[in-house]
């Protein structure tokens, strides 16, 4: 009997354990498959939803689809094109499809309705050097009813690293017309693989890499500089509306081109320690140009390491996010969410994540009439997470909604954050539920940059609204162009006492507005947390200690009388929250190639665990010469969090007979 209501007890507790845990993403949006059919290899480059629900599908392999009843259990795949040319981007008007392939702009017309095109128009063609990286996106259609396409940079020969247009219009946004006609819009682009018309205007996601610290989503007006120095080449043309030129851009900035005493280029690597220089300097240097900062960061890593698609989520779709935006990522295979406003005439806002687990790359997003969002996946040559080299899937909302943070807005002293749901006035009242930091990232022509100039902020009061969901907090040392990091982990929602499910958002502020500020009589200006002791923690013996025995051996080392000891191997259950919080698992998988080589292979290479943290903090891509994306330089990573990363790793390498332990179970 006693055991009996032990077992009773047990379960009860389980139960109740259960009924409080946070709901998670896949409670409010469910990923679906689209069936293709077998043997179809659908390496999404392009999504458009046709007039009457039918989904055009481009693909890299060069050819379109359309799918009839394409949110049907058994939709039917109808080819309407073959034959092109790497297709990346898809766009219907007026009876016609038009694409994006490597080298023009493509209109494709079925005359005899008979269900596949029998016309191939080119509308516009620009020049190819035949450099593999020569990627072009679009189109996008305008207002006016002309397309934008964007084009990718090449890269050197001897200079592989440094990305250059070898032609016109590499590294640039063109406006093509129907019959046409093309005038340059903007330069600055690296990878400008994510194209979105918001509201009229023209945005655009780029890749981390060489003077691109991190992704972001920028507003494309005529004329802008966005940062990447490759297509300034191409501003004495006679059409160009940017006249910055690679030698006014030269006499003020050092694109770091040296050569040994071998005449020998010497690849420039991240320089620590150094006074960086932020991209929203440039404002300064040259201030008869317009220099277009992002209006959203998404942090490398975090929200992503490969942007793609945008898209506006419309009235009916997902709830509570109406009008907001979508973006895609091929590195991680998630959808970011991101929220802007506008302040003294420029775009700015903030992102959090919405949706990660799909089985590709996401490359492409389109709204289907039933309002589920199409997603159309690729990794080839790329590198992702998932389990699948291309697909097509469907995202849908179940209904619920879920307790999340719906917007930010920028305050005149801080920030207004807007819930989905009413929040729990204790937790939301309490200062400790808040934290905020900020940072930026270097221009430079090093590939990605490790935040910079990271620092926690002074929180002094907040005031949550009477129905609980608005919380302003009066938040001090704000930085203009700054990226705000906003972690809500000790927020909870009046229903079930929930945590948000996505409790940290990412605001950048390149316009803080004018208006009253709070005083402190209107906020609460509690806060729970005990102030830090000055005994050093246990937290504190643990990191000296692993970083003496990770880097020295194993022998004990003395902390404040007593001797501790670390395990040299730790486990991947030790290692997993750094790996998390440094964002190693957006390109590394233990066992897995993904972005970058899998942890066993590194281990492979026998590299002791110093040299690896020197890897961590400065790469070396030419070591890796079958991964087409270089991995950044990462010295913010703290030495003793890198030594029990690299120990880790090189415990992965078995001795022989044994299956080694510290592989995760699947």
């Amino acid at each position: 009997m006693k055991t009996i209501l032990t077992i009773c007890l047990a379960l009860a507790t389980l139960k109740a354990a259960r009924a409080q845990e946070s709901p998670k993403e896949d409670d409010f949006f469910k990923i679906l498959k689209v069936s293709a059919p077998e043997g179809t290899l659908l390496e999404v480059g392009g999504l458009t939803t046709l007039p009457n629900g039918d989904l055009g599908v481009a693909t890299r392999r060069g050819e379109v689809w359309i799918v009839e009843n394409p949110a049907s259990r058994k939709p039917y795949f109808r080819k309407f094109a073959s034959g092109l040319h790497e297709i990346l981007g898809l766009a219907y008007k007026d009876g016609s499809l038009y694409c994006a392939q490597r080298g023009e702009l493509t209109r494709l017309v079925d005359t005899d309705q008979n269900g596949k095109a029998d016309v191939f128009e080119t509308v516009y063609a620009w020049p190819l050097s035949g450099h593999y990286h020569e990627y072009s996106f679009g189109p996008k259609i305008a207002p006016d009813g002309q397309f934008f396409v964007t084009g990718n940079v090449a890269f050197g020969d001897e200079e592989w690293y440094r990305g250059e247009s070898r032609v016109p219009w590499r590294g640039w946004t063109m406006k093509i017309s129907e019959t046409g006609q093309m005038q340059p819009w903007a330069t600055g682009m690296r990878s400008p693989a994510g194209l979105g018309m918001i509201d009229g205007e023209l945005f655009y996601a780029d890749n981390q890499g060489d003077w691109i610290g991190s992704g972001g989503i920028v507003h494309v007006k005529r004329g802008a500089f966005v940062g990447h120095p490759a297509g300034l080449r191409w501003t004495g043309a006679v059409n160009s509306p940017v006249k910055l030129t690679t030698e006014q851009f030269d006499a003020k900035v050092d694109e770091r081109r040296r050569k040994d005493e071998q005449g020998r280029a010497i690849k420039p690597e991240n320089i620590a320690n150094e006074t960086p220089t932020p991209f929203y300097a440039l404002k300064a240097l040259f201030p008869d140009v317009t220099i277009q900062t992002p209006a959203v960061w998404l942090p490398h890593g975090i929200l992503g390491i490969s942007n793609s698609e945008i898209l506006e989520i419309p009235a009916g779709t997902f709830g509570p996010f109406t009008g907001q935006l979508l973006v895609g990522d091929q590195g991680m295979s998630k959808i970011s969410r991101v929220f802007m406003e506008k302040i003294n005439g420029e775009y700015q806002g903030g992102a959090v994540e919405f949706r990660s687990g799909f089985r590709s790359g996401v490359l492409r997003l389109a709204w289907g009439h039933d309002g589920s969002l199409f997603v159309g996946e690729t990794n080839r040559g790329w590198g992702s997470a998932g389990d699948a080299n291309e697909g097509l899937q469907r995202l849908t909302w179940t209904g619920q909604v879920p307790f999340e943070i719906r917007t930010v807005k920028a305050m005149p002293d801080g920030f207004e954050v807007e819930f989905t749901k009413p929040v729990d006035p204790k937790s939301a009242g309490d200062l400790a539920s808040y934290q905020v930091d900020s940072f930026i990232y270097k221009y430079h022509p090093v590939y990605g940059s490790p935040p910079i100039n990271k620092e926690t902020l002074p929180l002094t009061g907040v005031r949550v609204s009477p129905d609980g969901l608005r919380a302003r907090l009066i938040v001090g040392k704000l930085r203009r162009y700054y990226i705000h990091q906003l972690t809500l982990d000790g927020i909870r929602g009046q229903e079930g006492s929930y945590a948000l499910v996505h409790p940290v958002a990412y605001y950048t502020l390149n316009s803080i507005p004018d208006g009253e500020k709070l005083t402190l009589a209107e906020v609460s200006t509690t806060n729970s947390a005990a102030p830090a002791g000055k005994t050093l923690t246990g937290k504190q013996v643990v990191a000296v200690s692993a970083r003496n025995s990770f880097s020295k051996g194993n022998k004990p080392t003395p902390i404040g009388g007593q001797a501790v000891t670390v395990a040299q191997a730790p486990t991947y259950a030790e290692v997993k929250g750094l790996l998390t919080r440094h964002t190693c698992l957006a390109c590394h998988q233990t066992d897995k190639r993904q972005v970058g080589p899998a942890y066993t292979d590194v281990a492979k290479r026998r590299y002791t665990n110093e040299q690896l943290v020197e890897l961590i903090y400065n790469p070396k891509p030419a070591n890796w010469p079958d991964y087409a994306t270089e991995m950044p330089p990462m010295p913010q990573v703290p030495r003793t969090d890198a030594l029990k990363i690299a120990a880790w790793i090189n415990s992965l390498t078995p001795a022989a007979g044994s299956k080694g332990n510290n592989v995760p179970k699947p």
